[in-house]
């Protein structure tokens, strides 16, 4: 919106005598300098709402009042209590990511899949959210509905992309025009320098595993304070070079990744991910003011699955995410074992304490202040092997 104006306004001063005190409107010609207003501005709005939402929630009783996993378990010495605490928190970060991201970015066909998406899976997350504090048991939305409605929507851009004219181009040096393809039927592995044609309906499924997985991973982090957030602050800024090198064809040849004409705007985007991130984390510590909730975590994992496909790099989230990763697939394999032992042995057993993993290391006995920063520590190392793709190939 603020592009369109200045070149507006800029077009309206050329050649008139206001064309000189009005140069300064050049600077929003510059991703850099949309990135760094999309999150300030995500920032701010996220430290003015906040303290409004959270009163907001709490006048309408939209808190957490049932037992949690924590309590269940018998980890109250080791956490505070969280009965009460706000939940639906995400609405906060959903709010401020849209609006800074509408004022900030040059809407293309990419940045509108990927609000479409957070918009959509934001909606889900909520409808689930409000359906936990109905039943006040923690059960929320039957999994088969929210997995339904991700596939949709993964369906629905795998399709959308794999229709759409050539949108990226690999320009190996010295050779012209070595390589073009749209947003699907190709992708990049990490660490190999060449890419791989995988097909439509190959490509169809790598995006909806991308954009399901991601955004269940994330929710499933969701457990502890500040956990989710920190981790999707350190994934984010990942997402923002890679974005940003993508969409610009000099570094993109320099780097032999594939250039995405467009993808630059996505680096406002996630910039605006990273503002409003910061500004939700600032109540979101512990000890916690208001909770992500569903709504917030399923709309910004599936915006990383959907930026990752977007710029052919759908394995690079994987290596960037991977405390997200290691946190799903805890608890695809406590619940694997646990059934297989329990049709051979009639008695299930667990291969972790716990699971998602982070209850895991609170089972023994990690504060959960020191869950959440070892989980940081973790995601910062796999935040630099993503970024060593770049050269490392």
């Amino acid at each position: 919106m603020l592009f369109l104006l200045s070149q507006r306004i800029l077009d309206w001063s050329h050649g008139g005598e206001w064309e000189s005190r009005l140069a300064f409107l050049r600077l929003f010609k510059y991703i850099t300098v949309r990135s760094t207003g999309a999150a300030m501005t995500s920032l701010m709005l996220c430290w003015w709402l906040g303290p409004k939402v959270i009163r907001w929630l709490k006048e309408l009783k939209f808190g957490q009042e049932y037992s949690d996993k924590a309590e269940e378990a018998g980890l109250l010495h080791l956490r505070s209590n969280k009965k009460g605490t706000p939940t639906m928190g995400g609405i906060l970060i959903v709010l401020s990511l849209v609006i800074s991201t509408m004022l900030w970015a040059q809407w293309n066909s990419q940045v509108e899949l990927t609000m479409l998406s957070v918009l959509v899976l934001a909606g889900l997350g909520f409808y689930d959210d409000c359906a936990k504090i109905l039943k006040q048991n923690g059960g929320g939305t039957p999994p088969r509905v929210k997995l339904v409605t991700q596939f949709a929507l993964s369906a629905f851009v795998g399709i959308y992309l794999w229709n759409l004219p050539a949108m990226s181009a690999l320009h190996i040096l010295g050779v012209k025009n070595a390589w073009h393809s749209n947003l699907v039927s190709s992708l990049m592995l990490p660490f190999y320098k060449y890419p791989i044609h995988v097909g439509a309906v190959a490509g169809v499924v790598i995006v909806a595993i991308a954009i399901v997985g991601s955004s269940n991973a994330v929710n499933l982090t969701d457990g502890l304070d500040g956990l989710a957030t920190g981790c999707t602050l350190i994934v984010g800024f990942v997402f923002l070079f890679f974005t940003y090198l993508a969409g610009n064809i000099k570094t993109a040849t320099y780097l032999q990744i594939p250039f995405v004409s467009g993808a630059g705007e996505l680096t406002v985007f996630c910039a605006a991910l990273l503002g409003a991130g910061l500004g939700f984390l600032w109540f979101n510590c512990h000890p916690a003011q208001v909770f992500m909730g569903d709504t917030g975590s399923l709309a910004l994992g599936g915006a990383f699955g959907i930026i990752a496909v977007l710029i052919h790099q759908p394995f690079v989230l994987v290596i960037a995410g991977g405390v997200f990763v290691a946190e799903a697939v805890s608890v695809i394999v406590q619940k694997s074992w646990f059934k297989f032992t329990r049709l051979r042995t009639g008695t299930g057993q667990r291969i972790f304490l716990m699971a998602p993993l982070h209850h895991h290391f609170e089972k023994k006995g990690w504060h959960e202040s020191q869950v959440v920063m070892r989980f940081y520590i973790m995601c910062i190392l796999c935040a630099v092997v993503a970024l060593a793709t770049l050269k490392l190939r």
